[in-house]
């Protein structure tokens, strides 16, 4: 008998097969888990690359000078389904972020997820009171990212997802080392950053510019006699009295020559004595009180809502249909003798309903009276049509030696109320975004990444009852039969 007809010999082989092909089986796994673990690569076959980070994010943070820890106290459980939603896909982009950071040494982008109503003594240590928000921390630097900022909403509804935009460019801000400075100007008794008054106070200003990272100082120009170099935006909230010429002057050579950032509220029935600097940049601002007989137009209390224009100080309220509201105001409008093709854009933010008027005998009369001829109406073919400016927004481009590209001069907004940030209005969420807003077009902070947003696709399946109960039955029934069926031709194939 040979030896391979001998039982024993095949006991042996085939042994040593089952073994050989264990060994193979753990050397496969071994080698595989190695290039994992040592050569990692991912491939994303999504559409619109959803689990990825543009080129231009990941050079940011290869680059990033300072670590920067990231706060969400969005939940995934929240009652609000957008808010749930949200909470989605802020974790899964975050999740991009700290993969992408995950070799170096010091992990530069760190992500927690915080419940601050249950979690409230871990709130409170990281100065974080806000739900349904994204704080970012860097030392003792910090910026809060809303969910207004990730999602593009058109006509009340997402349109796209441009977190990666957002919080890029939060990082980017938070991590520098060099604050952006708002200047509050003082001397004519304007509001101040320090007053907690609910009238006459700005103290909810001030900590909600302090979140978003900004350094706040006041700035009595009469007194310092100069523009400090590290003003990155002044702001003038209801002065009581007039600027002499000297600080109208400062004023106007910051904006110029500096490419200075400038937002004025003026109350109405205040002189101001900035008529020059407002006509070098294209504004009137009347002396009047801006009246409207229309009760739909404003609201119990005798607040004015106002009509909005597109523009990015503007766009995030148009988009979720909110309207600020305020107190006596004054008309703000483009000046219609401004020359044009001088580098000089002009845009009405705010307007009123074209039932209003601006009253210009308001110190003499006590029941305001519509008058031709006297009052401030609307001018013919300016827009925005039949209304009055509010709010007025002016910025200075020009291009320089025929160069493809041009170079952005200063920029100033003027609103006509002096009240519309007060701690008692400031809790609005429209009035408070739109001077957030405003503040952010003035220092630049509007600037988006050359990252394009992702379009939020939406799949919605619709069955009726029969139908469902059609599909209970086929996932209880035939799915196990057919396995059961298949299990049964199988075992009367190997018998026969």
């Amino acid at each position: 008998m040979l030896a391979f007809d001998n039982f024993r010999t095949a006991r042996w082989v085939r042994t040593f097969n089952l073994v050989l092909q264990a060994v193979l089986f753990l050397t496969l796994f071994a080698g595989l888990n190695y290039l994992a673990r040592n050569h990692p690569g991912r491939f994303d076959l999504t559409n619109q690359r959803r689990h990825s980070l543009s080129p231009e994010t990941l050079s940011y943070l290869r680059n990033l000078p300072r670590p920067v820890r990231i706060v969400v106290t969005l939940t995934e459980d929240s009652d609000n389904a957008d808010v749930a939603q949200s909470f989605r896909d802020i974790h899964g982009l975050l999740r991009e972020y700290t993969y992408a950071t995950e070799g170096d040494n010091n992990r530069k982008i760190t992500v927690q997820y915080l419940d601050v109503y249950q979690r409230r003594r871990e709130a409170d240590q990281l100065g974080i009171d806000q739900p349904d928000s994204i704080v970012l921390l860097c030392g003792d630097r910090r910026r809060t990212v809303t969910l207004g900022e990730i999602y593009r909403v058109e006509k009340g509804v997402k349109k796209a997802f441009q977190g990666e935009q957002a919080l890029t460019s939060a990082i980017l801000d938070v991590s520098n080392p060099e604050k952006k400075k708002v200047y509050f100007l003082a001397g004519h008794g304007e509001l101040s950053p320090d007053d907690v008054d609910p009238v006459h106070g700005l103290s909810t200003l001030h900590e909600m510019l302090r979140q978003r990272n900004f350094g706040v100082d006041s700035l009595n120009v009469a007194y310092l006699r100069k523009i400090p170099t590290d003003a990155a935006l002044i702001v003038a909230v209801a002065p009581q009295g007039k600027f002499s010429s000297f600080e109208q002057e400062l004023l106007r050579q910051y904006l110029s020559n500096a490419a200075g950032r400038l937002i004025l509220l003026l109350a109405p029935g205040r002189p101001h004595g900035l008529e020059d600097l407002l006509l070098d940049w294209g504004l009137l601002v009347d002396d009047d009180l801006i009246c409207d007989t229309g009760a739909q137009n404003m609201t119990e209390e005798g607040e004015l809502l106002l009509r909005l224009t597109p523009h990015p100080v503007t766009q995030t309220l148009i988009d979720y249909k909110l309207q600020p509201r305020v107190g006596p105001a004054r008309s703000v409008r483009p000046d219609p003798s401004r020359s044009l093709g001088n580098s000089l854009t002009v845009t009405t933010l705010a307007a009123t309903s074209t039932t209003a008027w601006g009253e210009v005998s308001y110190r003499l009369n006590t029941v305001p009276e519509r008058n031709p001829g006297v009052d401030i109406i609307p001018v013919p073919g300016m827009e925005p049509r039949d209304r009055l400016g509010v709010a007025v927004a002016s910025e200075r481009v020009s291009v320089k030696d025929n160069l493809p590209f041009s170079v952005r001069g200063g920029r100033l907004i003027v609103f006509g109320t002096g009240d519309l940030i007060a701690n008692n209005r400031i809790a609005d969420v429209a009035n408070q975004n739109i001077f957030l807003s405003a503040v952010n077009w003035t220092v630049d902070r509007d600037t988006q990444l050359n990252t394009p947003a992702r379009p939020i696709e939406r799949f919605q399946l619709s069955l009726s009852a029969g139908e469902l109960t059609k599909l209970r039955y086929s996932l209880l029934l035939a799915l196990p039969g057919a396995a059961a069926l298949l299990g049964l031709i199988v075992y009367w194939t190997r018998r026969s």
